[in-house]
């Protein structure tokens, strides 16, 4: 946790240099505007990879910059972290305070520690496997206890995000998902969910936390990667909720591959029934989005 809050503490120092003019450079990442690093993303991940190496060097490493400098990922049964240094640097470009440091640990395959920490909220989410999850070390996630009743979608606060893929096929897939989950019911629209309402943190990290925290009620996206949820899933699964793949298959409710990139997180609830009937009816509403990767040998696809 600490390695996750001294990262958070270079973040917060570069936030506050660019808001004095004298942040760190801006990059697009595969010719895509709206897919950004920057400096501090890279210097980040370098922190902590060699702080991880120095204290673990026979454990394995994934990392967000490590592949997109060209490292291939590959998924064994050896300890291994999987980290996102800054997820949210969109927000962290604008200074939009939802951005975090998220540090997953996976052993024998499984997911098994998660820390997420959002230097400008100054909020720590961890949660180990069979530990239960907290918020700032000492409170139990989630807030809610007992967990509020899951009723029906119409009841619920979801989760999304644009995504960094603004092809015209997926932005309408998506809008159109959106449009379903907030319209009204009516004889011609049984299917729609008139849910609450909709809300968009920037960073899947953080919205797994919301999850685990009880303040949402549903999360989905389509088009993250592994280090984006990696340490998220541990947290809402810690918290009693449940990290299922984002797809239309309802019949699927077996724990989310980490490497499949399509996610459908539900919050904590009395019973596991209400939370695949959640699930269930936010799968009437997923389109089919294409979210393609190479294989990961040992993981996803392999």
């Amino acid at each position: 946790m600490s390695q996750a809050q001294e990262a958070g503490a270079i973040i917060k120092d570069a936030v506050d240099s660019r808001m004095s003019g004298t942040g760190s450079n801006i990059e697009l990442k595969k010719e895509n505007p709206t897919d950004l690093v920057t400096e501090t993303d890279k210097a980040v991940e370098e922190f902590i990879k060699e702080r991880l190496f120095n204290t673990y060097p026979d454990h394995k490493f994934i990392g967000e910059e490590t592949f997109a400098g060209g490292a291939k990922t590959e998924f064994t049964h050896h300890p291994t972290w999987i980290v996102d240094p800054i997820d949210g640097t969109t927000n962290f470009i604008h200074g939009y305070p939802f951005v975090a440091v998220s540090i997953g640990f996976t052993l024998n395959k499984i997911p098994t520690i998660g820390v997420v920490f959002n230097p400008l909220l100054n909020e720590l989410y961890s949660a180990a496997k069979g530990k239960g999850a907290y918020l700032n070390k000492t409170r139990k996630l989630p807030l809610f206890n007992p967990p509020q009743p899951l009723i029906d979608l119409s009841h619920c606060l979801i989760a999304t995000e644009a995504g960094s893929d603004r092809s015209k096929l997926v932005i309408d897939a998506k809008v159109a998902a959106i449009h379903d989950m907030l319209r009204k019911k009516t004889p011609e629209t049984p299917f729609a969910a008139e849910s609450h309402s909709i809300r968009t943190t920037g960073s899947a990290a953080l919205n797994l936390c919301n999850v685990a925290k009880g303040i949402v009620d549903v999360y989905w996206e389509v088009g993250c990667w592994e280090w984006d949820v990696a340490a998220g899933m541990v947290i809402v699964e810690e918290s009693g909720g449940i990290v299922l793949e984002g797809h239309n298959d309802k019949q699927d409710i077996e724990t989310a591959n980490i490497f499949c990139r399509k996610y459908l997180a539900i919050r904590a609830a009395l019973d596991r029934s209400s939370q695949l009937h959640i699930a269930s009816q936010m799968r009437d509403l997923i389109p089919t989005i294409d979210a393609p990767r190479a294989p990961v040998p040992g993981g996803y696809n392999a």
